[in-house]
C-alpha cells in the first residue's frame, strides 16, 4: 500500500478535500501534528508522498516557534530525495527557503476567494484546470520568491508569486486549493483573531465560499489527481 504522511500545523487546516483522493488511489494516510510531534526523528524519504500544509506562522519564525526549523530540515530532506513532495501556503514558503529563496511578509493580508493568473508554463501544467476556472482561497500574509531553477507557475492580483514546480516531483502553492468551502467554517473560527485584526467580515468570507462550492471542489481535486501522476505518486 502506498503511504503519505500529511504535515499539520494546526487542526483545522487539514488535507480537505485532497483526502478522498488519497482514499480512492489506496494510501495509507499519516498525519503528523508538526508542532507536537518528533520531526527530527522522521525519515522523509519513507513515504510516497509527503504533503507539507499551511498554517499561521512565517516561515522564518523559527527563533519563536522553534519546531519550524526541524520542518524545514525535513522540507530539505525530502528535496534531497527526489520523492514527490507538495507544499501549501506555509509548506510552500518552507519549499521556497530549503531552495535558498527569500520568503518575506508582504505588508497586507491576501485572504479570501479569487482567481489565480497562470503564467505561460503554469497553463502547461497541473495547474492548466485553473485558468479561467473562478476563484480559489487566499490566507497569507508573506510571500516567497521564486528559487533559482524553479518554474513560476501562477500569480494573483495581489500576490506575484502564487505557485512553482521543481521538475514533476515538487509543487509549491501559496494559495489553498486543499482547502473544502464546504467546511471553512472550522478556519473562520480558528482564524478569528487574524481576521479581526485584517479587517475582514468572516460573513463575507462565508458568503463566498457558498458560491464556488461543487465547482471548486471538482476542479482542485482534478488537479491534484493530475499531480499525482505526473510525480509518479
Amino acid at each position: 500500500m502506498k503511504s503519505a504522511w500529511v504535515i499539520r500545523h494546526v487542526p483545522f487546516e487539514g488535507i480537505g478535500v485532497y483526502g478522498a483522493v488519497l482514499e480512492q488511489r489506496g494510501y495509507q494516510l499519516r498525519v503528523i501534528e508538526a508542532p507536537l510531534a518528533a520531526l527530527a526523528e522522521l525519515d522523509a524519504g519513507e513515504p510516497d508522498l509527503l504533503v507539507m500544509l499551511g498554517g499561521p506562522l512565517g516561515a522564518f519564525d523559527e527563533a519563536t516557534y522553534p519546531y519550524l526549523a526541524d520542518a524545514l530540515r525535513l522540507v530539505q530532506q525530502r528535496l534531497a530525495s527526489g520523492k514527490p513532495l507538495l507544499g501549501i501556503c506555509l509548506g510552500a514558503q518552507l519549499i521556497a527557503r530549503a531552495l535558498g529563496a527569500e520568503v518575506r511578509a508582504m505588508g497586507y493580508k491576501e485572504i479570501g476567494y479569487a482567481p489565480v493568473t497562470l503564467t505561460e508554463a503554469g497553463q502547461q501544467s497541473v495547474l492548466a484546470p485553473l485558468q479561467g476556472a473562478g476563484p480559489v482561497l487566499h490566507w497569507h500574509g508573506d510571500q516567497f520568491q521564486i528559487p533559482a531553477g524553479a518554474t513560476h507557475l501562477a500569480r494573483s492580483e495581489h500576490c506575484e508569486n502564487q505557485a512553482f514546480s521543481v521538475g514533476n516531483a515538487v509543487l509549491a502553492l501559496q494559495f489553498h486549493p486543499e482547502a473544502d468551502p464546504r467546511q471553512l467554517e472550522a478556519w473562520l473560527v480558528g482564524h478569528a483573531a487574524e481576521l479581526a485584526g485584517a479587517g475582514i467580515d468572516p460573513r463575507t468570507l462565508r458568503a463566498q465560499a457558498a458560491t464556488v462550492a461543487d465547482d471548486l471542489v471538482r476542479v482542485n481535486q482534478h488537479l491534484f489527481a493530475a499531480w499525482l501522476d505526473q510525480a509518479g505518486a
